[in-house]
């Protein structure tokens, strides 16, 4: 909330006119302070003479006990008021938080998306996607795979935290992996593993296009500070599984026709040579 905003400006200035009321209410309990203590001493002097007329003394007791009251219960309310502003400002802090975490992961998010499609080297947008896992999930042990559409398998091609031949391969739509990927749904399993077991997963994020599988990204194991998952990591998953998915399909499809171009260019070349 920017510091120009008209109810920002308006909720300073009230913060600032109920400390200001405070601060005359402080003042004008010590001129209080000071008239009673003028009272109390002429008390004193007509002692003799109130101790002879109790009526006299009895109603400047009475007058005295009842400034007193009225001074204790607009103290008490100014108080309440108080605690209730700081109540408030508490929880206007504690949303600022919240939104400056909205607005950091919003930019991630955005720099994530940003990476994948700057570049239609399938290496490059594999990298890009190693990058984001490690960054943004927090996954330590995790393969990238792709899919073979004629074989149905699903072979990790880019890996972390352990030799990518170790990365079982997948059949699609086959145990819990193969049929995690087949229904185009990130899945997670349990409590988050820390030994990275490539036999237990902790997440799959299936990679497809238009309900079409293109590969997934499985992960094994967490980094020492990622405690779980949040809402979030799940927005994570999802944009993954589309924003990935469509640049590992396009990087393909451009280096499937780059290749076909330089074919096609070395065959003119030989015609008219």
């Amino acid at each position: 909330m920017s510091s120009h905003d008209p109810k920002f400006l308006a909720r300073a200035e009230e913060l600032l006119g109920i400390f200001r009321k405070g601060a005359e209410f402080s003042r004008e309990l010590l001129r209080e302070n000071e008239r009673l203590r003028a009272k109390l001493a002429a008390v004193q002097d007509r002692q003799e003479t109130a101790a002879r007329s109790p009526e006299t003394w009895e109603k400047l007791r009475v007058e005295l006990l009842a400034r007193i009251a009225t001074l204790e219960a607009e103290y008490t309310s100014v108080r309440e008021r108080l605690d209730q502003v700081e109540r408030e400002n508490n929880q206007f802090a504690q949303r600022y938080i919240e939104i400056e975490e909205e607005n950091n992961n919003l930019a991630n998010l955005y720099v994530a998306s940003y990476q994948l499609h700057s570049t239609l080297d399938p290496d490059e947008v594999l990298k890009s996607i190693v990058e984001i896992a490690i960054n943004l999930i927090g996954a330590e042990v995790f393969g990238v795979y792709l899919l073979n559409e004629e074989t149905g398998e699903l072979r990790a091609v880019a890996c972390e935290g352990a030799d990518l031949e170790s990365f079982p391969r997948i059949q699609l739509g086959q145990g819990m992996l193969g049929k995690a990927v087949a229904a185009h749904e990130a899945t997670c399993w349990d409590v988050p593993q820390r030994g990275g077991d490539l036999s237990q997963p902790v997440v799959c994020v299936p990679l497809a296009v238009h309900d079409r599988p293109v590969g997934a990204i499985v992960v094994h194991g967490l980094l020492q500070q990622k405690s779980g998952f949040t809402p979030l990591d799940h927005e994570l998953f999802n944009m993954l599984g589309r924003h990935a998915a469509t640049a590992i399909f396009a990087a393909r499809l451009y280096s499937h026709s780059a290749r076909k171009l330089n074919t096609i260019q070395g065959f003119i070349d030989l015609l008219t040579k």
